[in-house]
């Protein structure tokens, strides 16, 4: 019997092998504090970890807008960026902090080496730079600290642990989950609020699973206090985890959770609630070891 032969073109368009099209205008450059997205322009490693929260607008032709400063600091600036589908009905928008650390000419990055001791650093020609201080080493370790702080929140964020979720890192530039209201009111550091003694007992509850959390994957934050704390409604997040140390491979670890333990205690036994920090240093010493 025959074989039946190729199939012929008929000139007909399948109905199962057609879809819309949209085009979407992008702006290439920030000229006006809007550019297109840059989610889907870095590698998977390089976007935040699953599951993507569904507030998060991942959609390719997104903008960006900077709408204004939350922080300025020494190493890094914090800006607010809307993300905003303007192509779908209804609009899907969501608000981002971005931060943005310091350049060669600016930066000084204080008491780094406090923190990087047991870190590697892959090209030898970045260590000597690094240990001269150079321009160019001082490029590295820009890229250095946010590459750090993404794997730190990254890390614990899927463990976890109570931080920003990270939405992605771009040299040194990393986004992340804004903590906030919806109008960019940015959420007050601890430090900032006067708890009810309720409120008080909670949120120690919380910096204490922080704390314990960090120790489970062998970390103390490096430089924990109520200044690095946000009290979202009644919900404690920390932040500002780039210097985060290995308790184990750093020789100054148990001296830095130790101090971690100590600043956050002193803080809440002042306002009344009852904070033990030699206890809280035994639990993360047990959890981390």
């Amino acid at each position: 019997m025959p074989t039946a032969g190729p199939r012929q073109p008929t000139g007909e368009i399948d109905p199962f092998f057609t879809f819309d099209y949209v085009r979407v205008d992008q702006p290439e450059i920030a000229t006006d504090g809007r550019r297109a997205t840059t989610y889907w322009a870095v590698d998977r490693s390089s976007r935040g970890p699953a599951p993507v929260p569904p507030w998060l607008v991942v959609d390719a032709g997104a903008v960006d807008t900077e709408l204004g400063v939350l922080k300025t600091g020494k190493e890094a600036d914090v800006f607010l960026v809307e993300r905003a589908a303007e192509h779908v009905s209804p609009v899907e928008s969501c608000l981002l902090a971005v931060k943005r650390y310091r350049g060669a000419e600016h930066s000084s990055f204080h008491r780094s080496s406090v923190y990087v001791e047991g870190r590697g650093v892959r090209r030898s020609r970045d260590q000597r730079a690094l240990e001269r201080g150079s321009s160019y080493g001082r490029e590295v370790a820009a890229g250095r600290w946010s590459a750090a702080e993404w794997d730190a929140l990254r890390t614990a964020w899927s463990a976890g642990v109570a931080v920003p979720y990270p939405v992605s890192v771009q040299g040194s530039e990393l986004m992340m989950e804004f903590v906030g209201s919806p109008d960019g009111q940015a959420a007050p550091r601890l430090a900032q609020v006067r708890p009810s003694s309720e409120l008080l007992a909670h949120c120690w509850g919380q910096v204490r699973a922080i704390v314990l959390g960090l120790a489970e994957l062998g970390w103390a934050h490096g430089d924990l206090s109520a200044y690095n704390l946000l009290l979202h409604g009644e919900v404690v997040l920390a932040i500002d985890l780039p210097q985060v140390v290995d308790v184990v491979s750093n020789p100054r670890g148990p001296e830095l959770l130790h101090r971690d333990c100590v600043n956050v205690s002193r803080w809440f036994s002042s306002r009344g609630c009852a904070a033990d920090a030699d206890l809280l240093f035994a639990e993360a010493v047990a959890a981390a070891l």
